[in-house]
């Protein structure tokens, strides 16, 4: 498995690695406790050093799924995990960063994970009741207690990176971005480069589409997360067919999957970008990993961000009330 550095942070994971959030989320039908923990330790067989998940996803089911599966091999992996949401009776009860909250899901998140520290911890969404800086000062001194090593922002835009970076230097940023979301080119990639921070790329397969699962006769359960999201409604996943063939056109001259073209671009945007597909399958897992191996020429890469550009995707990414909490 090859590796990657998360900007100037020093920190170095697998180039590929693992979002864990659909094992007990968003995604159905969920895998069985025991298939989980299989597959998160034939990651970490397979060479992935890196596995993502959040207080939030579940709440708490799914860190406590993954604390358990990498009890055995904590020194040789690298948790990330969130704060940032409000939780009450079970449930996500709205944003909430301010100091004692940071400090109540560390501590929790280091019980559920079986561990001493996170090695990196970001804030899930940005809060616009609480300055980011102290956000920054709270993370600061949780560092100085040695129960963090690492800090990162999650879905935030470049305005509030330079302000949180200025207060406690960030290691990497994360949002979605794969070949049918590239917003974060626009004005966070460059300030991720100046700053030297790291960009980790979730949703990388687009929740599934890039894989070529999904057409215009396809249903996703009411509990399927798919099912709320613009893109996903059967007039725009006809339209956004034409991503699909223009990546089914590459996949055949590279003797490859869709997924691993999808991959393979992001990886091939910056040395700086990891992805984290997720996946509830050994096969899929494989699959994606493989991805690691195929390489563009500047020129293959110049005619594919070209063909990219000329095709239209219908429908947002996400409903508005899930956009909005996006930050700025």
């Amino acid at each position: 498995m090859k590796k990657r550095k998360l900007g100037n942070s020093g920190l170095e994971v697998s180039a590929i690695g693992l979002g864990c959030m659909g094992m007990s989320q968003s995604y159905p039908p969920f895998p069985e406790k025991g298939e989980a923990i299989s597959l998160l330790r034939s990651a970490v067989e397979l060479g992935v050093t890196f596995f993502d998940t959040a207080e939030v996803y579940g709440p708490y089911t799914n860190e406590e799924l993954v604390g358990e599966a990498l009890e055995p091999y904590r020194d040789k992996v690298v948790i990330a995990t969130k704060f940032g949401y409000h939780i009450q009776n079970g449930k996500s009860a709205g944003l909430d960063s301010r100091p004692e909250t940071i400090r109540k899901a560390v501590e929790g998140s280091l019980k559920r994970l079986r561990t001493d520290h996170i090695d990196l911890l970001y804030q899930h969404r940005v809060d616009p009741n609480v300055p980011i800086e102290e956000v920054a000062e709270t993370v600061g001194q949780l560092m100085k207690e040695g129960k963090i090593l690492y800090w990162g922002l999650s879905e935030a835009g470049a305005q509030t990176v330079r302000r949180a970076h200025a207060v406690l230097p960030l290691a990497a940023v994360q949002s979605e971005y794969s070949m049918w979301y590239r917003k974060p080119e626009e004005g966070l990639f460059p300030a991720l480069e100046e700053l030297g921070v790291g960009f980790v790329a979730f949703s990388p397969l687009g929740k599934g589409f890039l894989t070529g699962r999904f057409n215009k006769d396809t249903r996703f359960d009411s509990t399927d997360f798919r099912s709320s999201i613009p893109r996903f409604k059967p007039e725009n996943l006809e339209v956004n067919q034409d991503l699909l063939e223009l990546i089914k056109d590459i996949a055949a001259k590279k003797n490859a999957t869709t997924a691993q073209i999808a991959l393979a671009w992001v990886l091939a945007q910056k040395p700086w970008i990891v992805p984290i597909p997720g996946t509830k399958k050994l096969e899929r897992l494989k699959e994606n990993l493989g991805a690691q191996d195929i390489e563009f020429s500047a020129q293959e890469l110049a005619e594919i961000n070209k063909a990219l550009s000329k095709i239209n995707i219908a429908g947002e990414r996400y409903p508005e009330e899930v956009e909005k909490l996006t930050g700025k």
